[in-house]
């Protein structure tokens, strides 16, 4: 008896149910929308797009940035469009242009469902990475130092101490003849790029060992081991100004690329007891690697190498320049 009085509660149910769903209307039913806007926009496929269109509803305007390689080919492009609810674009989604033909730059005219029309400019601006290449590098340089403001800081270029390096030249003299090649394999949804790094070892087939071998001897490659061995992977972020490497292991190191002519400041001249300011340059036609480095103030070692090298280093640089 309980099955069937189941059996029809469930019934009667289902027929409600039923009956409420066919009474729901469409929110939209009979609204004529008069939208005609551009609201998304990409070049299709064969194109590396670097991060979303930017689209200026108020100037009607879409910018979207290509990257350029050698087989792009901006006369013969079938974009994809997303325009408003029920609007139309002339020329349509997926329809072929020509944006080499006027300068990389289309109208297109958006028709609400309404019949009213605006007409949009979108722009195609080709996109060049900069950091691909081989480089050099021409210098490592630390800052460091406890207590700068009492003139415990100093940048000091690696490779003029050699006595606080092992003495067979497998300290960071061993990185000099080291070539650095970035290249580029595409670009992330929200702009950055990224490709294969490789650091070659150069004629000597040696790689930097940072062992601080004044006393107290120190292993310092936690540090200064910023670039992978042989092979790695890059990342640029144009948003942040870094360059992140990534190590056959999974870890990373974060570096800010710097383009000379550029100098970074450390100024204690209006605070500091000695006046001091610590400057490292990187001169026209340059590049340099800086890592952000985090020791630890040691007041007992102040105005040491130990100090600037091991306690507390402060920022590392990487100096390079490109074939």
């Amino acid at each position: 008896m309980n099955t069937k009085l189941n059996s029809k509660l469930a019934f009667f149910i289902a027929i409600v149910m039923a009956i409420t769903t066919a009474c729901k209307k469409d929110p939209y039913d009979g609204v004529v929308s008069n939208e005609k806007s551009i609201e998304a926009f990409t070049l299709g496929t064969g194109f590396i797009q670097i991060g979303p269109a930017v689209v200026d509803r108020i100037a009607r305007t879409v910018n979207v940035k290509v990257l350029m390689e050698q087989n792009t080919d901006l006369s013969k492009v079938s974009p994809l469009v997303q325009a408003s609810y029920k609007a139309k674009t002339s020329p349509a989604s997926g329809e072929p242009v020509n944006f080499t033909a006027s300068d990389n730059t289309l109208k297109y005219t958006v028709t609400s469902e309404s019949g009213e029309s605006k007409e949009w400019t979108v722009t195609v601006e080709p996109f060049e990475e900069t950091i691909t290449g081989t480089y050099n590098i021409t210098a490592q340089v630390v800052y460091g130092g406890t207590g700068p403001e009492w003139g415990g800081g100093g940048v000091v270029n690696m490779t003029d101490k050699p006595w606080l390096w092992p003495s067979d030249g497998s300290g960071p003299q061993a990185e000099m003849d080291n070539t650095l090649v970035f290249e580029l394999t595409g670009a992330t949804d929200n702009g950055d790029t990224f490709g294969k790094f490789v650091n070659n070892a150069g004629p000597d087939g040696k790689y930097a060992n940072f062992l601080y071998t004044a006393a107290p001897q120190t292993d310092v490659n936690s540090l200064y081991r910023t670039l992978p061995k042989g092979e790695g992977v890059w990342t640029r972020s144009y948003a942040n100004g870094t360059v992140t490497f990534k190590f056959a292991d999974g870890s990373t190191k974060v570096a800010t690329f710097r383009t000379g002519a550029y100098t970074y400041t450390d100024d204690y001249s209006a605070t500091g007891n000695k006046k001091d300011i610590y400057r490292k340059t990187v001169a026209a036609g340059l590049n340099s690697l800086e890592f952000t480095l985090n020791g630890n103030d040691d007041w007992g070692v102040i105005y040491s190498d130990l100090d600037k090298f091991v306690k507390k280093p402060r920022r590392y640089w990487i100096d390079i320049k490109k074939q």
